[in-house]
């Protein structure tokens, strides 16, 4: 996959963070830098966690919010494919850019991630996907500046590559201001766990009822893993692959499996 010519792309921009998320209007800002050709289909409202998921047990529906501009209370896969596959279908999009995402997908955030799923979608559709994150403390304003100062540049370079269909680009901008990123590392995807606790409360009216929270638990950080490159201040960009399979696992249970068959019935 090659975008062939990047200044007259169709560019699709969606989210996690919803329709009205300042991530969004920083992640038009990069494509416009980009195109001028710009559309923005986004979820009504937050679906931080949502990961790959489609809406298939209920209608989903959608508002034109302005021109080039519509929400939609669904996921955002079901954004990317309600774009790709109604809204735009007389001339498809050329690139998917999903973010820019408050806080970062990295390490096994990106399994749970709507921001990556934009993305994920996009590329499961044939189109070349890029995923943007902005880091940032709890507490303090993000740095939204980081990301539109440099995600126009860091589109440019990974788009000037041909890419195997499978794969989609994920990258985390550091919290730091945008003079003072450190440069870009091309990064693999590090472990951090999930710290996933449940949170047991009850209503006015005495039911019970209960919150996931959600701290990840870091063990020893690899030095070429996204987390140690943003942690760094650099850019981490991390291709991402749709084949799941983990091959020498794989060769392990061929070899299993045909040195002792297993009797079936």
């Amino acid at each position: 996959m090659k975008v062939a010519n990047l200044a007259k792309a169709r560019i699709l921009v969606t989210n996690d963070d919803g329709i009205h998320a300042p991530g969004l209007e920083a992640l038009v800002e990069i494509a416009t830098q980009l195109s001028s050709d710009v559309w923005i289909v986004a979820p009504e409202v937050n679906q931080s966690g949502a990961g790959h998921s489609l809406s298939l047990s209920r209608p989903i529906r959608a508002r034109e919010v302005s021109e080039g501009k519509v929400a939609v209370d669904g996921t955002p896969t079901d954004c990317v494919l309600f774009a790709v596959k109604h809204l735009m279908k007389d001339r498809k999009p050329d690139l998917v850019l999903s973010g820019v995402n408050r806080g970062t997908n990295i390490a096994d955030d990106v399994t749970y991630s709507g921001t990556i799923a934009g993305a994920m979608e996009g590329c499961l559709l044939g189109i070349p996907s890029i995923a943007f994150s902005q880091a940032y403390m709890h507490d303090h304003p993000v740095k939204w500046g980081t990301a539109t100062a440099h995600g126009a540049a860091v589109a440019r370079r990974v788009l000037a590559l041909d890419w195997p269909r499978n794969v989609l680009v994920n990258v985390n901008f550091p919290d730091v201001v945008a003079g003072s990123v450190r440069g870009v590392r091309v990064t693999h995807t590090g472990t951090r766990g999930f710290g996933g606790h449940i949170v047991e409360r009850k209503d006015p009216r005495g039911g019970t009822y209960y919150w996931i929270g959600y701290a990840p638990q870091e063990s020893e950080i690899d030095a070429a893993s996204d987390i140690a490159a943003v942690r760094s201040g650099h850019i981490s960009v991390t291709p991402l692959h749709l084949d799941l399979t983990h091959e020498s696992m794989r060769r392990k249970l061929v070899a299993e499996f045909e040195a002792a068959p297993v009797e079936l019935g």
